[in-house]
């Protein structure tokens, strides 16, 4: 029964919000009827469109789910970037009334309403091609220059490649998986690191769209921790076919690599809310970390950014990170630190230095705006 409460209680809010917009754009508004009967149209459909782009997951035939997919996440997107800017457009409204009423300046409302309702159309539909189209593109390089306390000299300049939040699924299959290994292999990493998140969906759904990751390839292999994704889509079956690609799990766990003589230690923690899915995969930076040498340099791999006090207080030198997207798109970058402690790029805690990917693919709506993908190249080097 909950989650038939949650989907009626979710469905109900998204359609009042539905009909708040259409309240606001469209009546006492001087269109042309037409202009209102398409407008109600086309907010009822999306209003019917955004419990079934959650719901699109369970139907099992893979044309109509990635279709209904496709359409109901790109409405979703829209939808989104509309409703922001229907109530900046009702704030300004209020400002505007305030200062006439203040006399402070004469205002022709019926030309600012008009005009502003256009503007939100415009800006919405601005974004969403625009997001669209950074969405579907290639992440680009970030390079990043990471200054570690007693790094030996053999491993300066040492290099890491991270990648985050893919989530191959519905929109997002083996061509585009495809293209962000070549462009990781072009690196020439010493270690490749997978952040989590990298799935939306089962292993016997999307295991040909996972394929290219077997094609990674660095000195010392490639990494990967779980992200909350994951537990959603079956962990205990992707953590099998990650290994069966030739990609190591870390699940609370390092290993000690010798690179020229001196020895990393890469460690890897399961996803911050894994124990509510299995009780033994608890995340536990410290258990990931028992039994290291303690004059090695230590980079623990966590999904989310707020393993860091835990990751600080175990001694690791460096954490990677991903989860919040950078927010994806404009606004929700905002909300991010609601929940997270940082949202992306580097950071220092004490002694620890923490990296935040804004995520190598995107999640739900086909759309990123103000928070580019990336493929980051991170270069240790010794902390001067």
């Amino acid at each position: 029964m909950r989650p038939l409460r949650f989907l009626i209680i979710s469905t109900s809010l998204v359609s009042l919000l539905h009909y708040y917009i259409g309240a606001r754009l469209l009546n006492h508004m001087p269109w042309p009827q037409a202009v209102h009967w398409s407008g109600w149209s086309l907010l009822a459909l999306s209003a019917l469109l955004q419990p079934v782009a959650l719901l699109a997951r369970g139907f099992r035939n893979a044309w109509l789910r990635d279709t209904v997919s496709w359409v109901a996440m790109t409405v979703m997107g829209l939808f989104s970037s509309l409703l922001v800017f229907t109530l900046l457009r009702d704030v300004l409204l209020l400002v505007a009334a305030g200062m006439h009423a203040m006399q402070l300046m004469a205002i022709d409302f019926a030309a600012l309403e008009k005009n502003s309702a256009l503007l939100v159309l415009a800006a919405t539909l601005l974004i969403t091609v625009a997001g669209f189209v950074q969405a579907r593109k290639l992440a680009k390089v970030v390079n990043v220059t990471v200054p570690l306390r007693n790094l030996p000299q053999s491993l300066h300049g040492f290099r890491i490649v991270q990648i985050s939040d893919i989530h191959v699924g519905p929109t997002i299959k083996q061509g585009y998986l495809s293209r962000i290994v070549q462009q990781v292999n072009s690196l020439e990493a010493d270690l490749i690191a997978i952040t989590g998140d990298l799935v939306d969906g089962r292993v016997h759904e999307l295991s040909q769209h996972t394929l290219p990751l077997a094609e990674l390839n660095a000195r010392h292999g490639s990494f990967f921790v779980t992200g909350n994704h994951e537990y959603y889509s079956g962990a205990l079956d992707w953590i099998r076919e990650l290994d069966r690609l030739g990609v190591r799990v870390l699940l609370n766990e390092h290993v000690q690599l010798t690179h020229d003589g001196a020895t990393l230690v890469v460690a890897g923690v399961t996803d911050y809310s894994a124990g509510s899915f299995y009780a033994d995969h608890f995340s536990d930076p410290s258990a990931a970390i028992a039994g290291a040498p303690s004059d090695a340099p230590k980079i623990l791999l966590a999904h989310q950014p707020r393993s860091a006090e835990a990751a600080e207080s175990a001694g690791f030198d460096l954490q990677l990170s991903g989860h919040t997207h950078g927010g994806q798109f404009w606004p929700w970058k905002y909300f991010v630190p609601l929940q997270q402690p940082y949202v992306a790029g580097l950071h220092k805690l004490q002694d620890l230095w923490i990296y935040v990917s804004r995520g190598t693919g995107y999640w739900g709506p086909p759309l990123r705006f103000g928070a580019p993908s990336e493929i980051t190249c991170l270069t240790l080097v010794p902390f001067d």
